[in-house]
């Protein structure tokens, strides 16, 4: 399995709730309607004295890349990305073949 990994940066301007609103409860009824979709996880950065460089990170599982150019080569991704103008600035995203590293004490 593969996936789409997706820093995001919120849209100047707005609130972290506002952010978080549009994110948290609006964005993942247009992510769920992308065909092949497997799993879908939203890590919004925590509030910290430290400015961050990102909002947060996304990720988004699929069975192949294949899987992935056919999600968003429709009308589903079209409206995702719509939405995502709303209350995004930026996104930088990259596809994924994730491997878990076991712990020394898991071995």
């Amino acid at each position: 399995m593969i996936k789409i990994v997706a820093i995001v940066t919120a849209k100047e301007g707005l609130t972290r709730e506002q952010f978080l609103h549009g994110w948290n409860v609006e964005h993942p009824d247009y992510v769920r309607k992308l065909p092949g979709l497997r799993r879908y996880r939203q890590n919004p950065a925590i509030e910290h004295k430290k400015q961050w460089p990102f909002s947060g990170m996304a990720e988004l599982w699929f069975d192949s890349v294949r899987d992935v150019k056919l999600a968003y080569a429709g009308a589903e991704a079209e409206q995702l990305f719509d939405h995502e103008k709303g209350f995004l600035e930026n996104v930088q995203w990259f596809i994924a073949e994730e491997r878990e590293i076991p712990l020394d004490n898991q071995r």
